[in-house]
C-alpha cells in the first residue's frame, strides 16, 4: 500500500466510524439489539479479514485471552451507551460524548500506569470539559440532550479504558484477531438477552445492522489496521479526529438535526484537544531495557 492509498483508506476508515451513529439512528431496534447485531455482522467481516490481512502475530497467552474476554465486555459497554446516546440526544450530542474520551485516557493513565501527566495535558482535558459544557449547557436530567450526553460520555469512558486495557494486553496479538475475540464475546454475552427479539427485527433494520457489522466495523477497522504498516500512528489519530465531524454532518443532512452555534464551539475545541493531544510526544524516560513496539490503539466507535 502506498503513502497516499493509505491516507485515502484512513480517512474511509474515519467516515466509516462516523457513520455508526447514523446507522444506530436510522436502526429501528433498541440499542442492545443493535449491538448484538453489529457484533454478529463484524465477527463475520473481520473473519474474511482475517485471512486477508494474515499478521505474524503470536499465539494468545491465557492472561491475554482473558483480557481479550474482559475487552469485549467493555466494547459492548461502550456501543451500548453510544447507542443509547443516539436514541436519546440524537448523533451530534451522542458523537461529542463519545470524543471525549482522550480526557479519560490521559487521566487513567496517569492513575494505572503510574505515568506522570504534564501541564499541557491536563489543560487538554480543561478544552475537553469546557466544550463539553458548551454542548450542554443546562444541566437538567429532565432533558434529552443532557441525558444523551451524559450516555455519550460514559460511551467515551468506557472506550478509554477499552483502550488501556489492549495496551496493556494485547502486545503481540493480531489487531483484527483481537478485534474478532472482543466482538465474539459481545456476539456470546448478548445472545441470551436477544435471541427471543431477533424474529420481530424490522427486515430493514437487518440492512442496517449489516452495514454497521461489515461496513462501520469490520471494513473499518480492516482499514485502520492496513494504513498503519504504512502511516504513523499519530497521524491516524488526527485524521480520526474528524470522525465527529462526519457524523455531525451527515445527521444535519439525513435528520435534519441542526447543530446549534454553543454545540459547534463546544464540538471544536473538543477536537481541537483531541488533535492536540495526539500530537503529543510521549515524555521522555530512562531506557533500562530494549523497548518493545506499542501496540495500535484500538478505532473508534
Amino acid at each position: 500500500m502506498t503513502h497516499r492509498n493509505a491516507l485515502l483508506a484512513i480517512h474511509f476508515g474515519a467516515l466509516m466510524f462516523g457513520l455508526s451513529g447514523i446507522f444506530g439512528k436510522l436502526a429501528a431496534s433498541t440499542p442492545l439489539i443493535i449491538t448484538f447485531g453489529r457484533a454478529g455482522f463484524a465477527v463475520v467481516a473481520l473473519v474474511l479479514a482475517g485471512q486477508l490481512l494474515r499478521g505474524s502475530s503470536t499465539r494468545a497467552s491465557s492472561r491475554q485471552r482473558i483480557g481479550l474476554l474482559l475487552g469485549g465486555v467493555l466494547l459492548g459497554g461502550h456501543w451500548l451507551t453510544f447507542f443509547m446516546a443516539v436514541k436519546v440526544g440524537g448523533v451530534g450530542i451522542a458523537t461529542l460524548g463519545f470524543a471525549s474520551f482522550p480526557a479519560f485516557t490521559v487521566l487513567l493513565e496517569g492513575l494505572l500506569f503510574r505515568e506522570r501527566t504534564r501541564p499541557i495535558e491536563f489543560a487538554m482535558v480543561g478544552l475537553v470539559c469546557a466544550g463539553l459544557l458548551l454542548v450542554t449547557p443546562h444541566f437538567d436530567l429532565a432533558s434529552e440532550s443532557t441525558v444523551g450526553l451524559l450516555y455519550g460520555i460514559l460511551s467515551g469512558l468506557t472506550f478509554a479504558l477499552l483502550s488501556l486495557l489492549n495496551r496493556a494486553v494485547t502486545r503481540g496479538v493480531d489487531p483484527v484477531q483481537a478485534a474478532l475475540w472482543q466482538n465474539g464475546t459481545i456476539l456470546l454475552c448478548l445472545m441470551p438477552f436477544t435471541w427471543s427479539a431477533l424474529p420481530a427485527v424490522p427486515a430493514l433494520d437487518w440492512l442496517w445492522l449489516a452495514l454497521l457489522g461489515v461496513f462501520c466495523t469490520g471494513l473499518a477497522h480492516s482499514l485502520f489496521v492496513a494504513s498503519l504498516k504504512v502511516l504513523k500512528a499519530r497521524t491516524t489519530a488526527v485524521i480520526f479526529a474528524l470522525e465527529p465531524v462526519y457524523g455531525i454532518a451527515f445527521a444535519w443532512w439525513l435528520f435534519n438535526e441542526q447543530p446549534t452555534l454553543r454545540m459547534l464551539l463546544g464540538g471544536t475545541l473538543i477536537i481541537l484537544a483531541t488533535v492536540i493531544t495526539s500530537r503529543l510526544k510521549a515524555p521522555a524516560t530512562p531506557a533500562v531495557a530494549t523497548p518493545l513496539a506499542e501496540p495500535p490503539a484500538a478505532p473508534r466507535s
